[in-house]
């Protein structure tokens, strides 16, 4: 039947797995519980339809609705994925099958990737190293822009804003299919003022600072994008390669880089549009070769990419201790290049359905600046998995993996480019860095069930998951201005391992849907950035420690279909965790998520097309539990309103997306924000607005 469609014309090969395209082909049965069935972890998958109507600034703050998954921001246009409470290098993020490579050190800006340029996104929870290998320890994000073109020329083209920070922006889309040859190309255009914040002024080191028009000044910025793809489907032969390039710049505010902002000559209230100093720019390129084969029971995976990932940071040239006013505003540079391979083999053997994979990666970071917070450093790593998915019958599914990976990281010395006295009182270029070598080695492995009966989905999983140390956590030495703290490495940080269960159960009925995913891990050697009570240069010291933590978690949702056209949707998730060594034992970990709800009522209608008005209630509570010196958060409530309308235009179709976040302009603190460490709440009131067209 396949062989018959894909001669017809009518199945286009996709760049990934099994995924097929089907064109005038419907489709009927339980969807949801076979995509469950899929894995037995907890996964959610969104479509381009969802990612265009919960447009929200950022792709993280337009995926923060899905149950776990949270946006850890910085300003109005940066954002970092959480996933509960997991981020950073514990989160794995893949694009088309490729782990992206940015600087996840960094915590002050966001993906180095085109929200517009993706077609659909799935996020797993809990311990995806079997396949990912390290840094999915605490889940997996993946992106997908691989959708294969079947018309000569189709596209879309989309016009947004945002009033908090007056952004204004543009995204376009063009794809077309001459026989096996498909071809796709797009780009981002945005560009955001300042944004606001409810209050007029903020306290940072009891010293007040007097916000214009509410606006958190030099927090402008700018992001231009643009990709590229050509590719070949065959039968049985899929092969692409595609270019893509991220450019962003944003300016850090004025006033959380030190007080000596107050000495300045830069009129930063001049415009609320400019980006003075100190300010940010980062550039991602990308180049990516994906290849499938698929030959009867054989399916035959091919990935190579390469990415370059430049960042800047520029401040005004400022004594600090013995460094004497340095040239030039450059005070930080990263060049990070990565080369990534991977290849997978699947093949159907009667019940079982066996994968294995290999892959390898190659990182090489040079820095620059007269600042210092990261050494020059070169990684390799490589791993091989296998791994059997046994079908004992339609309604039970047993699978199992185990995974080996090897890593050598190799951190580079630096000293001072000035002198400081010593403690026999010479002058001497102090050394930050000491040249290191590290090796590590990690045996991983996964074991699950999927069972299905009538309406009900229940899954489990529990598995073993690791994360190699990074050069930041071994190496680090010096300020992180824009995220208030100094920061020093560990050079004898051993990897980090977690022990995990996760389990779903989930009824899928007419009327009401449901699902509770409940979650237990255990940290022998978690790593962390502890708080300390020491300040270095007029900054708090945190230390990069190992602990035992116990981290245990649940989320639910719930949706009721009251009515054809009335839909009531509840959701809530709950994080618990704690310290069982160290200095901190018996404290939770610094920036724990507290619990949050939302209450979403939904209304459908027909008018020229389809449309939906929903009103959202965002409930979070306070968060108590904290690391000393760390503060409570208070917690908060925000209301929120949505609305969506498509029209049809023959064989176009005219899409609306409406968002007004934080209706009532309420001042609330996000307990994981670092600008709550200098009392700026979160932004104000805003309202976001999408038209785009598809063709």
């Amino acid at each position: 039947m396949i062989a018959e469609l894909l001669a017809a014309g009518l199945i286009g090969c996709a760049a990934n797995d099994t995924t097929v395209v089907l064109q005038g082909v419907t489709v009927s049965g339980q969807r949801q519980n076979d995509y469950q069935m899929r894995t037995s972890q907890s996964t959610i998958q969104v479509g381009h339809d969802y990612l265009q109507q919960h447009f929200a600034g950022s792709l993280m703050q337009t995926l923060e609705g899905i149950p776990g998954v949270k946006a850890m921001s910085i300003g109005s246009g940066q954002s970092k994925p959480t996933i509960r409470g997991l981020g950073f290098n514990r989160l794995a993020v893949s694009e088309d099958g490729v782990k992206h490579e940015g600087q996840q050190w960094g915590d002050d800006h966001g993906l180095e990737i085109d929200q517009f340029s993706i077609d659909r996104a799935e996020v797993i929870k809990g311990p995806a190293a079997l396949l990912y290998g390290s840094d999915a320890i605490g889940g997996v994000l993946s992106l997908y822009t691989n959708h294969v073109p079947t018309e000569p020329l189709s596209g879309h083209v989309q016009l947004f804003g945002r009033s908090n920070n007056d952004q204004i922006g543009v995204a376009a889309k063009l794809g077309g299919r001459l026989g096996k040859w498909f071809y796709r190309l797009g780009g981002t255009l945005i560009d955001y003022a300042d944004y606001r914040v409810p209050t007029d002024s903020i306290q940072y080191y009891s010293y007040w600072i007097k916000l214009k028009d509410g606006r958190l000044r030099n927090t402008a910025g700018c992001e231009r994008d643009g990709h590229v793809m050509l590719g070949y489907a065959g039968y049985n032969f899929h092969s692409d390669i595609r270019i893509s390039d991220s450019y962003s710049k944003s300016g850090f505010f004025a006033n959380a880089h030190g007080l000596e902002v107050r000495l300045s000559n830069i009129d930063y209230d001049c415009s609320a549009r400019d980006i003075d100093l100190p300010y940010q720019w980062v550039n991602h390129l990308k180049v990516l070769s994906h290849t499938t084969w698929q030959n009867g029971q054989w399916f035959v995976e091919g990935n190579l990419a390469w990415q370059n990932n430049v960042r800047e940071e520029h401040s005004e040239p400022v004594s600090h201790g013995y460094m004497p006013t340095p040239d030039g505003t450059l005070e930080r540079r990263f060049v990070k290049n990565t080369f990534t391979g991977n290849l997978a083999f699947r093949v159907a053997l009667g019940h079982h359905e066996l994968r294995s994979g290999i892959s390898g990666e190659v990182q090489h970071n040079r820095r620059d600046g007269w600042g210092f917070i990261i050494p020059d450093f070169e990684t390799q790593s490589a791993g091989l998995y296998v791994m059997d998915r046994w079908t004992l019958s339609s309604q039970l599914i047993l699978n199992a993996g185990m995974r080996y990976d090897h890593a050598h990281t190799h951190i580079n010395s630096y000293h001072d480019w000035y002198k400081t006295p010593s403690a026999s009182g010479e002058q001497i270029y102090m050394e930050r860095s000491t040249d290191l070598n590290r090796y590590f080695n990690s045996f991983t492995w996964s074991a699950g069930v999927n069972y299905t009966t009538g309406l009900w989905v229940v899954k489990a999983n529990i598995g073993k998951s690791f994360r190699v140390p990074i050069p930041k956590e071994m190496g680090a030495d010096g300020i992180n201005y824009h995220i208030f703290r100094y920061e020093r490495g560990n050079a004898n940080l051993d990897p980090e391992e977690s022990y995990q269960i996760d389990a779903s159960v989930s009824w899928t009925g007419d009327v009401v849907e449901l699902q509770v995913e409940p979650y237990l891990n255990y940290f022998p050697n978690y790593i962390y950035l502890s708080p300390t009570s020491q300040y270095v240069e007029g900054l708090q010291l945190y230390n990069y420690t190992q602990a035992h933590v116990l981290r245990y978690g649940v989320e639910a949702q719930l949706t009721w279909h009251m009515t054809p056209r009335w839909d009531l949707h509840m959701q809530g998730e709950y994080l618990y965790a704690r310290q069982k060594s160290g200095d901190k034992k018996g404290y939770t970990l610094p920036f724990s998520t507290p619990w949050r709800s939302d209450v979403t009522l939904r209304y459908k209608y027909q008018w020229h097309g389809e449309g939906t008005i929903s009103m959202n209630a965002h409930i979070v509570g306070r968060q108590d539990e904290i690391v000393p010196p760390e503060k409570p958060t208070d917690g908060y409530w925000t209301l929120n309103l949505a609305a969506t309308k498509q029209f049809d235009l023959g064989n176009s179709k005219l899409n609306i997306a409406l968002h007004a976040d934080n209706l009532l302009n309420r001042r609330y603190y996000d307990h994981t924000s670092y600008y709550r460490l200098i009392d700026v709440p979160e932004p104000g009131r805003n309202v976001s607005m999408m038209v785009g067209i598809e063709f």
